[in-house]
């Protein structure tokens, strides 16, 4: 048994608060998803991520991983643990019955996928990963390529991964310099990649990558990059494994966090070219690994939530038992938790990793409703808000998972500094999740760029009407304080996106400076937003005479916590947004 409980009660409540889950599972394709079905899938899933998972971070951490004899050598257990994940179907949740899959909402995965990172994110990563190849191949990949791969990568069995990173090409895709050459119906893939999670391991027979390269007579920039599946190991016209194909893993990271995630530098093509199969059309590979992209990034945002509540259950743990100074109203010494200003930072921990949480499941709720409402207006809505909420999910829920993890070494004092603890391990796992996936400056500009100005702000527009209506029915009765914060909160990013629009450059310079703070702005604002769902919900379920009365009460404590404690760094964004980019441009780079 580990030190991770899995909050079951707190991600039902969100499931069916935030999410709609009583809705999502009245889509047609989606009535098996009952309350009892979902009950059952959270309680298995906490029972493997508590008893299999979660104990294996720790000595993972210290083990990490190792190339022996052109393979990855990873962490004890990870294996066993793995195997235990593939059998109980958990990673099959939302995938088509017909090839494998369960036929389950995205937003239940999205339940296990939370508490299978908070069990450990170098761990989750595999699946993790594995779920994002598979939607890619699913949406874009021939029928022969979905008969022979998918069925093994839905149950488990055979895991994959995203290749795109090149020493010289990171966020700058356009500079991808793999090469990919035709041969009959396939194609050999030449190149290396850097930071490929999970590129090689001894877990499973095979591995999937998914690879972007270029062709001899390919464009120059993004519009030349295609798409590639180079599988480890060839697949037979049974479905076995066959002939070694010619990709391997040439050395291993070492990182600062998540140790037993072997972070591959990747060699294709050694000897005579790695086989490769192209997923879609050729050209278009970008496009097709969007796909891919767009899963990760929200899935990362995810890990920032999953990552967040570990640590906080290891700090109002750890404030339980630390006995430090007196407290008034306690008898002799007290355990710190007790103190205000330990309070203070454990409550700002709650509350940032429930916003979050809310916030990812929400985005996550618009996918299932995108690919089975049988109304067309309800799926282009849900586009048009998964699409916004996407770069928010990603870039403020992992930042925020930067101050939730410190403040967790924080409450610790100095046996947080302490590996031994613990602790620290949370907050060096969490540093990656800011830039992995695309930073957060990527999503910042993003959410500007492309979610924002391009549609003359009509899906902010959309949402910032959403959040006023929430703080609407907040303005009553003994919830008024929060409606109030919140709605002051709302004009703030109302005020934020309009000077934005009036002050937008052709060169966007205004824009780019002006980017993170609009994002962590817009984080704040629908942390809030969500915030305040849960309070009036948690009023709801109290008046109903809910059995669970503490649990709801300690929401509407969180939410007005959120209001005062949190919700006024709205002004301070704002305000640095409006500041625009004279100051900032107006340093040379010498004067740096």
């Amino acid at each position: 048994m580990s030190d991770y409980k899995a909050p079951v009660t707190e991600i039902a409540f969100v499931l069916d608060e935030h999410a709609g889950m009583a809705g999502i599972a009245a889509l047609p394709g989606l009535e098996e998803a009952t309350p009892d079905v979902v009950q059952a899938v959270l309680d298995g899933v906490a029972t493997l991520t508590e008893e299999v998972i979660a104990p294996l971070n720790w000595p993972g951490d210290r083990q990490g991983t190792r190339i022996e004899n052109r393979a990855v050598v990873q962490a004890d257990g990870f294996k066993e643990a793995y195997w235990q994940y593939v059998e109980g179907g958990w990673g099959s949740l939302p995938f088509p019955a017909e090839l494998g899959g369960q036929g389950m909402p995205v937003v239940l995965a999205t339940a296990v996928l939370e508490m299978v990172q908070s069990g450990g994110i170098a761990f989750g990563l595999c699946p993790l990963l594995t779920q994002g190849a598979t939607d890619a191949i699913l949406a874009h990949g021939s029928d022969e390529l979905k008969r022979t791969y998918l069925p093994k990568m839905i149950s488990g069995e055979w895991t994959g991964t995203m290749n795109l990173t090149e020493p010289q090409a990171g966020s700058d895709l356009a500079a991808v310099a793999a090469r990919a050459q035709r041969d009959g119906d396939h194609y050999r893939i030449f190149g290396n990649k850097i930071f490929i999670t999970w590129g090689d391991h001894g877990m499973t027979e095979n591995v999937i990558h998914l690879v972007l390269a270029r062709l001899p007579d390919a464009p120059p920039g993004v519009r030349g990059i295609s798409l590639f599946l180079v599988p480890k190991f060839l697949v037979n016209a049974d479905g076995s494994p066959g002939a070694r194909n010619d990709v391997y893993p040439v050395s291993v990271e070492h990182k600062l966090g998540i140790h037993a995630s072997p972070t591959c530098v990747m060699g294709f093509g050694d000897d005579g070219g790695a086989i490769g199969y192209l997923v879609g059309e050729e050209g278009k590979g970008l496009a097709c690994m969007f796909t891919m992209m767009n899963h990760a990034r929200l899935s990362v945002g995810l890990q920032g939530v999953a990552v967040s509540e570990r640590s906080l259950q290891r700090a109002v743990a750890f404030a339980r038992e630390r006995v430090q100074g007196a407290v008034a109203g306690q008898p002799g010494r007290a355990p710190i938790v007790h103190h205000p200003d330990v309070r203070r930072m454990l409550l700002q921990m709650k509350a940032l990793t429930e916003a979050g949480r809310a916030l990812a499941y929400v985005a996550m709720g618009s996918q299932d409703r995108i690919h089975h409402s049988p109304d067309a207006a309800e799926r282009a809505f849900h586009e048009e808000r998964i699409a916004l909420l996407t770069p928010i999910v990603k870039g403020w829920c992992t930042e925020m998972s930067m101050e939730i993890t410190s403040l967790g070494v924080q409450v610790h004092g100095g046996m947080g500094f302490i590996e031994e603890t613990g602790a620290a391990q949370h907050l060096r796992d969490a540093r990656i999740l800011p830039i992995y996936e695309g930073t957060n400056g990527i999503q910042a500009l993003d959410l500007v760029g492309r979610k924002f100005l391009r549609d003359g702000g009509a899906g902010m527009k959309s949402l910032l009407a959403e959040m006023r209506g929430v703080a609407t029915a907040l303005g009553a009765g003994a919830l008024a304080d929060i409606g109030t914060r919140l709605a002051r909160a709302i004009d703030a990013l109302q005020d934020a996106a309009d000077w934005i629009r009036a002050n937008a450059d052709a060169a966007g310079v205004v824009p780019g400076a002006a980017a993170y703070n609009f994002l962590m702005l817009a984080g704040t604002v629908a942390g809030g937003w969500q915030s305040g769902v849960a309070a009036l919900a948690a009023q709801r379920r109290l008046a109903a005479g809910a059995d669970n009365a503490d649990f709801l009460r300690a929401k509407l404590l969180t939410a007005r916590f959120y209001a005062e404690q949190i919700l006024p760094r709205a002004q301070m964004h704002a305000e640095a947004v409006q500041a625009g980019a004279q100051t900032i441009m107006a340093f040379d780079e010498a004067m740096l």
